[in-house]
C-alpha cells in the first residue's frame, strides 16, 4: 500500500487522530514535507517510526497494547466485511438499500470501517506486532442460520448492522482501561470509538425510518434504552444485557437531586462496557 494512501485512510477515520499522534498540528505537515524529500522506499520506515512514537508503551509491554489493538482489529474486520458484502449485494440488486441518503450512509460507514482496519494494521505493525488477518470467507453473517436473509432483507441488514455497531461501542469502552497507561493509544482508540458511536446512532435512525423488525410500541432512539435492542428477536439480546444499569460511580441517577428522572432516561445516559470474553461470545456465531 502506498504511504499517501495510508495517510488518506487515517484522515478518513477521524482528522483529529493525525493531530494527536504527535500532539501538534504541525507534526503531519512536517512529515508531509519530509516525505517529499526522501526516497519512496524509505517512507514506510519513517511512517512506522512516527507511529511507534505514538503507540509505543513506555510504562507497559508492547504486546499488551498490540493484543488490545488486534482485538479491535478483529471487530473492525467483522464490520468492514459486513458492510462491503451489504454494499455489493445492493449493487447486484439483491439487497434493496434505498438510493440517496441511505445508500450514501452505508457506503460511508463501509469506507470508515475499511479505514479502521488499515489504520489498526499499520499501528500494530509499527509496534513490531503481527496483525490478525481475516477475509470475507472468515465470516458467516447469517450467524449459523439465525439471519439467513441478512443480505436480501433490508430491515434485517439494518438490525444486524445496529447490533454490530452497538457491540463495537461497548467493546471499545471495555478496553479503554487496558490502554490508560498510554495517552496516545487511548486517544486514537477513543477517536475510533466516537466514530463507531456515530455509526450506531445513524443506523438506529435508519431503522426507525424503515420500521422493519421494530416491535409494536417500541421507539427506536439514537441510543440504547435499558437493555432493549429494539429488534424483534432474542438472538441479539446478549449485546444489550447490562445496559439497564441506572447507577454510576455508586450513585443512583433515578430522580437524583429531586429531579424527575426515569429508569429509561437514567440508563440512556451511559453505554456500559463489555469485556473481551463477552464480546467474543457475542460475535463467535458470525465467524465461519
Amino acid at each position: 500500500m502506498k504511504i499517501e494512501n495510508i495517510i488518506n485512510e487515517i484522515e478518513s477515520v477521524e482528522p483529529e487522530i493525525l493531530q494527536r499522534l504527535d500532539g501538534r498540528r504541525n507534526a503531519m505537515k512536517s512529515f508531509a514535507k519530509f516525505s517529499g524529500k526522501i526516497a519512496l522506499a524509505a517512507l514506510p520506515i519513517a511512517f512506522g517510526s512516527m507511529l511507534n512514537k505514538a503507540y509505543g508503551s513506555p510504562t507497559g509491554p508492547k504486546d499488551a497494547i498490540t493484543d488490545v489493538l488486534n482485538f479491535a482489529l478483529t471487530l473492525e474486520y467483522l464490520e468492514s466485511e459486513f458492510y462491503k458484502a451489504g454494499y455489493d449485494a445492493s449493487m447486484a440488486g439483491t439487497l434493496a438499500i434505498p438510493s440517496g441518503a441511505p445508500m450514501g450512509a452505508i457506503k460511508t460507514i463501509r469506507d470508515h470501517e475499511i479505514a479502521h482496519v488499515n489504520f489498526l494494521k499499520t499501528a500494530i505493525t509499527s509496534l513490531g506486532g503481527t496483525p490478525v488477518v481475516f477475509t470475507a470467507a472468515s465470516f458467516d453473517f447469517t450467524a449459523k442460520g439465525n439471519f439467513p436473509t441478512v443480505f436480501t432483507d433490508y430491515a434485517l441488514f439494518l438490525a444486524v448492522a445496529q447490533t454490530f455497531e452497538d457491540t463495537g461501542v461497548r467493546a471499545y469502552k471495555g478496553q479503554a482501561g487496558n490502554l490508560i497507561s498510554n495517552n496516545d493509544v487511548l486517544t486514537a482508540a477513543l477517536n475510533i470509538h466516537s466514530v463507531e458511536a456515530r455509526h450506531a446512532s445513524h443506523i438506529r435512525q435508519m431503522r426507525k425510518a424503515n420500521g422493519g423488525l421494530v416491535p409494536a410500541g417500541v421507539d427506536v432512539k439514537p441510543w440504547i434504552t435499558l437493555n432493549q435492542s429494539g429488534i424483534g428477536t432474542s438472538a441479539v439480546q446478549a449485546s444489550y444485557n447490562g445496559e439497564e444499569l441506572t447507577t454510576q460511580a455508586g450513585v443512583n441517577i433515578i430522580n437524583i437531586g429531586g429531579f424527575v428522572i426515569s429508569a429509561n432516561a437514567a440508563s440512556e445516559c451511559f453505554d456500559e462496557p463489555l469485556t473481551k470474553e463477552q464480546v467474543v461470545s457475542i460475535v463467535t456465531p458470525f465467524f465461519a
